[in-house]
């Protein structure tokens, strides 16, 4: 890629940001419509959570093919496709007659979305060549998710209350219009100086592992989890897994190169995302449920109610970006656990949502937490890896994220479907019924507060020396040319 100006760098990646905005405010929206979409297309829980996670499983499943595929043919070529794509997905699912064809839509827009952000982290990998600079633009794009999540349940509410759950896909008509015919116009194509050949057995393999364990997590609590509908696409999952684990190596050029995870960073970040993004999506899946089928709120007044967690976010994802780029991930992490653990406690221990001062406190200390945690997730993974492969090492990141909501929303559904029943409405019929949703999901919470416990723990592990240095040496595998590396040491990754 030829040497950017300040001014066209920062125009790519406010390009690229547009991007992260809409495939991030799309699952934000949707959260707070989830009751009324409920109602509507006469949904049960799990109905609810197809919505979702056809989206994420989709995503998560797609996002590594996609990585390599842009380091292949062209990023700019995939991320243009991906945007139009994911625009018409969104103009389908404004139109669809019932659930099964909104989650066919939901897929179609993730197809899309695959083609998105791993495409768009490379491209700014690529674009932001010096370290500071690069955390900082990465800082920039972590903030958008906290835009998205501060806009989201506000417009969300606005137009569920005004208009109907379909006005939410109408916002990413326009966004994905514009950000195509600015990315066409001011986006350089760039390529892996030598990109790897498609792996498909090796993506089938992850589709099966991720789509059948879903499946099975999602439809337990209905079927039973030893049930013989549910046994076979558990057992599936676990052997595609292994078969996954085995075959990879053989490959010269692999879709997953299991060498990146002798990197204690690179492992780190990815199940850091995994953790912070479960703990985030069963958060908003909780709390979206709890404020309009418990307290009664509508659809604008829940999002209002969201907003301080998404306030803070978006204030301490620019702020942990020039931590990383001064300081290193350490303290992000560090400040992200201990956040995202306290606000779990609360809910799990003292009941926060029963008493609304402890509510909104659970609701900023969580929002400071996870605002905290993307910028080390995403900064750790691309450094210290050779810059031929950013596509894919970006995609692994994201991946990790998407698989991360994909089972937060399957595992902290499914625990609360096992202990609630919705009435008809989707609304709690009585004082007992909304007794019987904190008692439900008193185990989800302690589930969230287990995800920031985790993020503190690895955090710690994966941001010493040891695991610097461990960064270091498999950046000498992967490609011992210094040249086409970024410095694992100079990260402090």
């Amino acid at each position: 890629m030829p040497e950017l100006s300040r001014r066209r760098r920062t125009l790519v990646l406010v390009i690229c940001c547009m991007s992260l905005l809409i495939v991030s405010l799309d699952n934000t929206i949707l959260n707070v419509a989830l009751p009324t979409l409920q109602k509507d297309l006469h949904a049960s829980v799990a109905g609810l959570q197809w919505t979702i996670d056809a989206y994420t499983l989709v995503l998560a499943s797609l996002l590594l093919l996609a990585g390599s595929t842009a380091d292949r043919i062209g990023r700019r070529k995939v991320f243009m496709t991906g945007l139009v794509v994911f625009t018409v997905g969104s103009a389908l699912c404004s139109a669809a007659p019932n659930l099964e064809s909104l989650v066919a839509f939901r897929i179609l827009q993730a197809v899309g979305g695959s083609m998105l952000n791993p495409v768009a982290v490379s491209i700014i990998t690529n674009t932001f060549t010096e370290r500071r600079e690069r955390a900082r633009a990465i800082g920039a794009w972590g903030a958008v998710v906290g835009i998205s999540l501060a806009l989201g349940p506000i417009i969300g509410g606005l137009l569920v209350d005004t208009i109907s759950w379909r006005a939410i896909f109408w916002l990413n008509i326009p966004i994905g219009i514009t950000a195509l015919i600015l990315t066409w116009r001011y986006v350089p194509e760039s390529r892996a100086p030598k990109a790897r050949r498609p792996d498909p057995v090796g993506q089938l393999l992850v589709i099966g592992v991720l789509a059948t364990l879903t499946y099975a997590i999602i439809e337990a609590p209905k079927s039973g989890w030893t049930s013989p509908e549910i046994l076979p696409f558990a057992g599936f999952s676990i052997l595609s897994l292994i078969a996954l684990i085995l075959y990879e190596p053989r490959r010269d050029e692999p879709l997953i190169d299991l060498r990146f995870f002798s990197s204690a960073p690179f492992s780190g970040a990815t199940l850091i995302a995994v953790c912070s993004f479960a703990g985030l999506s069963g958060f908003l899946f909780l709390n979206t449920l709890y404020l309009q089928d418990v307290r009664g709120l509508s659809a604008l007044k829940a999002g209002l109610y969201i907003l301080p967690m998404a306030a803070m976010t978006f204030l301490c994802a620019p702020l942990s970006g020039r931590l990383v780029g001064n300081r290193g991930p350490r303290l992000s992490l560090l400040v992200a656990g201990i956040a995202m653990t306290a606000s779990g406690v609360l809910f799990a221990a003292f009941k926060a949502e029963q008493h609304t001062p402890l509510l909104f406190t659970g609701y900023v200390i969580f929002g400071i937490g996870f605002g905290m945690v993307n910028a080390p997730i995403t900064n750790t993974a691309v450094s210290g890896m050779p810059n031929s492969q950013a596509g894919v090492a970006a995609a692994v990141a994201s991946t990790s994220r998407q698989i991360g909501q994909t089972l937060g929303v399957a595992v902290i559904g499914a625990v609360l479907a096992g202990g609630v029943a919705l009435s008809a409405t989707g609304r709690m019929a009585s004082a007992a019924g909304a007794r019987e949703f904190a008692d439900a999901s008193r185990p989800a919470w302690w589930i969230i507060t287990g995800c920031g416990a985790a993020v503190l723990v690895v955090g710690l592990l994966s941001s010493g020396t040891w695991a610097r240095g461990t960064a270091v040496r498999t950046a000498r595998k992967l490609d011992p040319s210094p040249d086409d590396r970024t410095s694992a040491a100079g990260s402090r990754a």
